[in-house]
């Protein structure tokens, strides 16, 4: 008994790479370009460095501010704040002194 064999085609070598070349190709580019591809982490360390700047100013102020609580707080008023507090309160300066106003903005 004789078999006969079918001989393949030379388009069927390519059916594995047709198919894996498209789904190679999408992944590279959402690797690149995707949410959490490479173009989104430098933006994110960009944005966490903006943002770790703005953090360091804001302690800086709260420690501005708790430094000037303190002074005022537990019975350990130091007498330029008291001055500077009642000057302010009162409105008043002394006759050898220059006054700046500011903007309530400016103020701390």
């Amino acid at each position: 008994m004789h078999t006969k064999q079918k001989r393949r085609s030379w388009l069927s070598r390519l059916v594995v790479p047709a198919i894996t070349l498209p789904c190679l190709a999408y992944f590279v580019s959402h690797a690149q370009t995707g949410r959490y591809g490479t173009e989104a982490s430098v933006a994110l360390k960009e944005d966490l460095a903006r943002k770790q700047i703005a953090y360091a100013e804001l302690v800086e102020a709260r420690q501005a501010l708790e430094t000037r609580v303190r002074l005022l707080s537990d019975g350990t008023l130091e007498r330029d704040m008291i001055d500077e507090r009642a000057r302010r309160a009162l409105n008043l300066s002394n006759e050898d002194e220059v006054t700046i106003l500011l903007h309530d903005k400016d103020r701390n």
